[in-house]
């Protein structure tokens, strides 16, 4: 199966230039703000937010007043990213030096050791430590218990690597830390993430502490764009039947510098034993004769005699071992494979890696993200990045898909959005009156190349009234896209067209969001509006740059007359390699656009009439709202009704009493796959 989306990149090199302090253009960007008490950096992976933070918090320490800084990241394989770093080399004032009794990340031993060295460190004279985000919060909890107070953390800095952790939810621990700490106003935080929104649709942040955050924002595209080597990156869905392991060998290509992400153990693509199959992708590849001593790597022999360094990061007892030897992997030859369940997503750094490759369903934007920023790294030789979703295909004659199905739905939602990450920002503006435009006329939308970023004149675009929807309109889109399409109402009513016009999901769905998202404005139907139409406008343009054969075209040029320059920003339009040309571009018309459909109609196309239908059954069943007692009083009006017509009562039927019988027939076969899994989970447990 062809890939669903690729990108061409410009390959300017000019995100891995730096300036005389040895920052990157990123790096830069976020120093420029480094006065800020409360700072949020939204930065792709590979961008440098690990070197960022140590510009931002040594000028902190030397040049602010704040006496420590305390990096907390999610698991400990991240902590390699702010160990000791020479930063006077490339031109900047300090070098950013953790000793090793506060390199948490590296110490041997269990939580209570580690929570120990945390507050010796903050009765200690050290300035800096590197810690998980769960010693964080544990540490943090036993100096409350303690009654040292929240004072403990005065004049220090606070720095959350992937700070898509924290939640808004009051049960979000590291959350509630974070409004402990600004609630006290004390104490410094520099927030860093590659996705600003989380997959289970709960805030990061509630809006009133949002609003006190001053955002760096790096785009995918502004990095991607400006490597010296990585040219495309595709992304690609392919269906198996059976267990994965019978077609992981078509997908897996030994040649590639590859990181394999294994399903969850309680998914239904899992094989019920990790080791079973991490040892089954062994067995496809070859075989293995020996282990590294030093890396912990387990070296295999192919077939055509060439020999694999492969990681393990899957089996329990070797996974220390393996990581150790991880950090020390500089080189290309020094690695071929990392397999891995739970570990090498967020923040692992191995620029090598040219394709990953993810068996089953993922439900979460985020770690979708994640995922495919570990093969986006630029490094010399390599050209493309791939990103490869293997998943079982939905088959029919087998009930038990009814449920896999959701999770797929989730899966294709997510692969969807990332679109709208990986594709340039365009600016929306409101078409003038005036029809004519530099002496000629005024196509209908315009798209203008020559601006640093692409600008589409919409007929009948709402302006917003405060500047506070100015400011969400012209830096938080993205964030706000990925809400509303991974909202399981706007998900549901996307896929089913038949039954969802358009309209309910632009006029209904979306305003509720924004409210939501946003308490502030909420009280405003004018901005809502606005905001409301820039959202629907971006995903009508982003569905038509999908369209394969389309051509884009600028009205001020043509592409015989343009510059070097000019051509390399019409570089970062190019999607599959086409140009497109937009249609006539109103309100009234992208209010008829459904969000999905476009994508939608590409997914049709790879599935299958069968398979589709199965999809809406399957979408339809998530909206049932049905008690067990009920579901049960069914069941001899369903074996009744079976008898007399030869059929199953039908989920889409118009009589509401056959439709109510069919309900509770997909309640309670749902209700029977849960109980067989949880059954089948207890014996193998």
């Amino acid at each position: 199966m062809p890939d669903f989306i690729t990108v061409e990149y410009g390959s300017t090199g000019a995100s891995k230039a730096t300036n005389d302090y040895g920052m990157r253009v990123m790096q830069s960007r976020a120093f420029d703000a480094r006065n800020a008490q409360y700072l949020l950096i939204k930065s792709p992976p590979a961008s440098g937010k690990s070197r960022a933070l140590m510009f931002l918090a040594l000028d902190k320490l030397r040049n602010q007043g704040m006496r420590k800084v305390i990096v907390a990241v999610p698991e400990r394989s991240i902590g390699n990213s702010f160990r000791s770093t020479d930063l006077t080399k490339h031109g900047f004032f300090a070098d950013w030096t953790v000793p090793p009794r506060n390199n948490l990340c590296d110490m041997i031993g269990g939580d209570s050791g580690k929570i120990n060295a945390f507050i010796r460190f903050m009765e200690s004279d050290d300035d800096i430590i590197v810690c998980t985000h769960s010693t964080l919060r544990h540490a943090f909890d036993r100096i409350m218990r303690d009654g040292k107070g929240i004072e403990t953390f005065h004049d220090r800095v606070l720095a959350i690597d992937e700070f898509h952790h924290v939640s808004a939810d009051a049960d979000n621990r590291l959350g509630e830390l974070i409004r402990n700490v600004m609630d006290d106003g004390s104490t410094h935080l520099i927030a860093m993430t590659g996705s600003y929104f989380r997959g289970d649709q709960i805030p990061v942040l509630r809006a009133e502490d949002e609003a006190k955050f001053t955002d760096v924002v790096y785009t995918y595209y502004e990095q991607l764009s400006g490597y010296e080597h990585l040219k495309t990156l595709g992304i690609g869905y392919h269906f198996y039947h059976g267990n994965y392991l019978s077609a992981i060998g078509e997908v897996l290509d030994p040649t590639k510098k590859t990181i394999i992400h294994i399903p969850n153990v309680n998914s239904q693509a899992a094989m019920g034993d990790k080791i079973r199959e991490m040892n089954g992708i062994l067995d496809v590849l070859g075989d293995v004769f020996s282990i590294d001593p030093l890396t912990g790597f387990q070296l295999l022999r192919m077939p055509d005699g060439r020999v694999l360094k492969i990681a393990d990061l899957v089996t329990p007892g070797t996974q220390q071992t393996v990581l150790a030897g991880l950090r020390s992997v500089e080189n290309r030859e020094d690695l071929d494979i990392v397999i891995a369940l739970g570990m090498a997503k967020e923040g692992f750094d191995w620029i090598w890696c040219e394709h990953a490759l993810t068996v089953g369903y993922r439900g979460s934007l985020t770690e979708v993200v994640q995922i495919v920023g570990r093969a986006t790294r630029d490094a010399p030789g390599k050209t493309h990045a791939q990103f490869t979703n293997l998943l079982a295909e939905p088959d029919t004659s087998d009930e038990v898909v009814r449920t896999a199905v959701n999770d797929m739905l989730k899966a294709i939602a997510a692969s969807l959005l990332m679109e709208q990450v990986l594709v340039p920002n365009f600016n929306f503006k409101t078409r003038p009156s005036d029809d004519r435009f530099d002496g000629a006329e005024r196509p209908s939308t315009r798209i203008d190349l020559l601006q640093e970023e692409p600008t589409i004149y919409v007929s009948g675009l709402k302006e917003p009234t405060s500047n506070r929807a100015k400011e969400i309109i012209e830096t938080d889109m993205t964030d706000l896209m990925a809400a509303v399409l991974q909202d399981g109402q706007v998900l549901r009513a996307s896929l089913i067209p038949d039954e969802f016009p358009a309209e309910t999901i632009n006029q209904h769905l979306i305003p509720n969001i924004i409210a939501k998202r946003y308490p502030d404005i909420a009280e405003s139907e004018d901005d809502i509006e606005a905001i409301r139409q820039n959202i629907v406008a971006r995903r009508a343009v982003l569905a038509k740059i999908s369209q394969p054969g389309a051509e884009i075209v600028s009205s001020t040029k043509n592409a015989d007359e343009e510059s070097e320059g000019q051509k390399a920003h019409s570089q970062l339009l190019k999607l599959t390699s086409k140009f497109i040309t937009m249609p006539e571009l109103s309100i009234d018309l992208i209010d008829q656009v459904n969000p999905f459909q476009q994508s939608y109609e590409i997914l049709s196309k790879a599935l299958g009439e069968s398979v589709l239908r199965r999809i809406h059954q399957s979408i339809a069943e998530t909206r049932i709202e049905i008690t067990e007692a009920e579901a049960l009083a069914q069941v001899p009006r369903i074996r009744a009704f079976k008898e007399q017509h030869g059929r199953e009562p039908s989920i889409t039927a118009m009589n509401p009493v056959e439709k109510r019988m069919a309900e509770a027939l997909a309640w309670i076969r749902a209700a029977a796959i849960r109980r067989q899994k949880e059954t089948s989970q207890e014996r193998s447990a």
